[in-house]
């Protein structure tokens, strides 16, 4: 395959609108391009309407199995006037390619693509099996990964690479968890003038914003790599108008968790302060949660890390290097499938993830296709 040919796939890919959504198109256009090769099993698998995950797997079967996974939807883009390139024009310019999800992260998903169907073109016979793991919903909550840790997709894996967008310098083996949740304070509305008559469902919510401080605050154990627990409560509203006690009132917080802790620790507390709290007259308050994921533990020093950085020397001339994330990834819902692996996170990428004007270096795309296809050889090997 020309240079230009795996431009253009790229080009392809981040043309389609997958905003949080309509990641079958990116799926069914993925699995035209394995067509010609009978020999690659190719599988949709669905979570809602247009929001279909890809599997698909070469190579030969029951021997060692890598794993690799990028998501097929992208954030929106927002405002359309801070960009100078159109945000699904694909453009090239300066050796860049300008798009919504070029760095985060239809250009890993789609390097690793291409590596596999170089494999298929050349007819290499892999001395292993690859299963490639494209996923919906990773931006929103990881639920396309969920479903197919659910449904088996990655069990037996001996090692897993997520082509997220951690730069060819660095190589993620540990990442943070997350957990959003939302608290919901019902109250009884009255006349401002008559507060007697009502109950304020915003002072009991500030209740409970400032007690989940104290309760938060013996949680504090420091991991050397991640740092220590992160909680901010982002967004609060409440009320219906000016002059009315108010009914109802809402926070949510977002938590970054480490290894030391798992997040069952963080559900019970909060839900024991929401039962304290409960008891106190006029207070109803309730809790949900959204898509939570533990955090991914890892060591530097595993040999999936180690071979990861003695490729990325011998194909770009340094040695990359082992870090942790403060973000989530699919590899905490993959992590829970049957079997003991390693997940890492390596792909190409710039630092204008989720930013206007996102943008990949050509260079970095062309180079990390060799990288996944060196690492997948000697990995099977």
């Amino acid at each position: 395959m020309t240079e230009q040919e795996k431009i253009e796939i790229l080009q392809h890919i981040i043309k389609i609108k997958s905003v949080n959504d309509n990641e079958t198109e990116v799926a069914d256009y993925i699995a035209s391009l394995f067509a010609p090769y009978p020999n690659a099993k190719v599988e949709k698998v669905n979570y809602a309407p247009n929001r279909d995950n890809l599997v698909v797997t070469i190579g030969q079967p029951d021997r060692k199995r890598l794993g690799f996974s990028g998501h097929m939807d992208v954030v929106d883009p927002g405002d359309l006037s801070k960009w100078t390139h159109e945000p699904f024009g694909a453009e090239v310019a300066d050796g860049k390619l300008f798009g919504r999800g070029a760095s985060d992260m239809k250009t890993g998903l789609t390097a690793q693509v291409i590596a596999m169907l170089e494999f298929l073109e050349s007819g290499t016979e892999l001395p292993g099996e690859i299963r490639l793991l494209a996923t919906v919903g990773e931006e929103t909550g990881e639920y396309g990964a969920a479903t197919l840790t659910d449904q088996g997709y990655a069990d037996n894996l001996a090692g897993l690479v997520i082509s997220e967008p951690s730069g060819l310098n660095e190589i993620t083996y540990t990442a943070r968890g997350v957990i959003d949740y939302k608290i919901e304070s019902v109250g009884k509305a009255s006349h401002s003038a008559r507060p007697e008559f009502g109950i304020n469902a915003i002072d009991n919510l500030l209740v409970y914003y400032n007690e989940i401080q104290k309760v938060m605050a013996p949680f504090d154990k420091v991991n050397p790599i991640l740092g220590g627990v992160l909680h901010n409560v982002d967004l609060i509203s409440g009320g219906e108008q000016i002059n009315s006690i108010p009914a109802k009132a809402w926070l949510m917080a977002n938590m970054r968790t480490i290894p030391e802790y798992p997040n069952q620790v963080f559900y019970d507390a909060i839900e024991k302060l929401v039962d304290e709290l409960n008891q106190r007259p006029g207070f109803d308050l309730k809790v949900s949660y959204s898509f939570p994921e533990e955090a991914i533990p890892g060591k530097p020093d595993t040999p999936l890390v180690k071979l990861a950085q003695k490729v990325s020397k011998e194909v770009l001339g340094t040695a990359a290097k082992p870090v942790g994330s403060g973000g989530a990834n699919d590899g905490a819902e993959f992590l829970r499938a049957k079997g003991d692996f390693t997940s890492i996170v390596y792909g190409p990428g710039s630092n204008t993830s989720h930013m206007p004007d996102e943008y990949v270096e050509l260079s970095d795309f062309l180079k990390s296709i060799d990288l996944y296809k060196q690492l997948a050889l000697e990995f099977l090997a």
